[in-house]
């Protein structure tokens, strides 16, 4: 009788401890998309222009919903899980030159803390939380870039923007990392874009390209077009076309971020129907506050035979 009691026990314990895994709890498994780029000559190629291309999406911020903060590794991870995507992100500096991923100068709309980021050292940073979207703090700290470096290496790409980072130390950081594979970096202008290129040269590009001026100064500073995909501004718009011709005939992609304007469209067929016309107008990657939309309304507009096909790959992971 004792025996078999046991068992009954063993077997309500087994069940429990499945129930717990399928509902998210130990073990559980998910199934993210990732890209796989193995080489900086591959990224080179996965945004190089052949107008035959997947449509890109890039979740700004790492692409925020309710209880994933923005800038945060686990909400890039849950991006993944419904959308391939690259993300842009926002490294900082903290008192002690630690490089940290927060959008503004200080913490109060991000994080449970209060003042600015640069007066505290990382250490003193622990302390605090990111909140996501509606403001709710999470359990969620603020990574290190060192951290979102080492996980997004053969998962996705991540682009850096520029904030209060030097460029030397971001150079020197990519080095550091052996990271040309997987990390891109956005730069505001042809300058910048020739400081990295001369001390990285393998070094992929998010380049602003807003106007035919730009496009001509990046021309005069001998930028290899074949490292930049070219941001050309939030819009729609019919100046837009112009642009598209000149740097798709160098073989870039360009893209429209939507954070700053479709995103805030409060009818979700509307940003569906806007993320979709982004791609259709000549653009081939949408930047978006809210990647698994974007990516949901450009899926249907990806051909079914295109030579990036190799780079999308789903991957179990728990």
């Amino acid at each position: 009788m004792k025996h078999l009691i046991k068992r009954a026990k063993r077997s309500l314990l087994l069940f429990a401890f499945s129930v717990l895994a399928y509902e998210g709890g130990i073990g559980q498994q998910h199934t993210i998309n990732t890209l796989k780029i193995n080489s900086s000559k591959e990224l080179l190629d996965f945004f190089r222009y052949t107008g035959n291309d997947v449509p890109l999406v890039s979740g700004h911020r790492g692409g925020t919903t309710k209880g994933f903060p923005e800038n945060c590794i686990p909400t890039f991870e849950n991006t993944l899980r419904y959308t391939p995507a690259f993300f842009e992100i926002d490294p900082r500096l903290t008192k002690d030159s630690v490089i940290v991923l927060l959008h503004d100068a200080t913490l109060d709309r991000t994080t449970n803390g209060k003042g600015k980021l640069a007066d505290y050292t990382y250490e003193q940073l622990k302390q605090f939380r990111l909140k996501d979207p509606q403001g709710n703090v999470s359990e969620f700290k603020i990574p290190t870039l060192d951290e979102v470096i080492v996980w997004s290496k053969g998962k996705t790409i991540i682009n850096l923007d520029k904030k209060d980072v030097p460029l030397e130390m971001t150079s020197a950081k990519l080095k550091q990392h052996k990271a040309e594979a997987h990390v891109m970096l956005t730069v505001h202008n042809a300058k910048e874009a020739k400081y990295y290129i001369t001390n990285n040269p393998n070094v992929m590009f998010s380049a602003f390209v807003l106007t035919k001026a730009a496009f001509d100064e990046y021309e005069k500073e001998g930028i290899p077009w074949s490292h930049v995909m070219a941001y050309v501004g939030p819009t729609n718009k019919p100046e837009n076309k112009l642009l598209y011709d000149l740097l798709h005939a160098k073989g870039v992609m360009c893209m429209i971020s939507a954070a700053p304007s479709y995103d805030k469209l409060p009818d979700p067929q509307a940003r569906k129907k806007a993320y979709a016309d982004i791609i259709q107008q000549g653009a081939n990657v949408v930047e978006s506050d809210l990647p698994i939309e974007a990516g949901e309304a450009v899926q249907a507009l990806t051909p079914k035979q295109s030579p990036k096909n190799k780079y999308f790959v789903t991957k179990k992971s728990s």
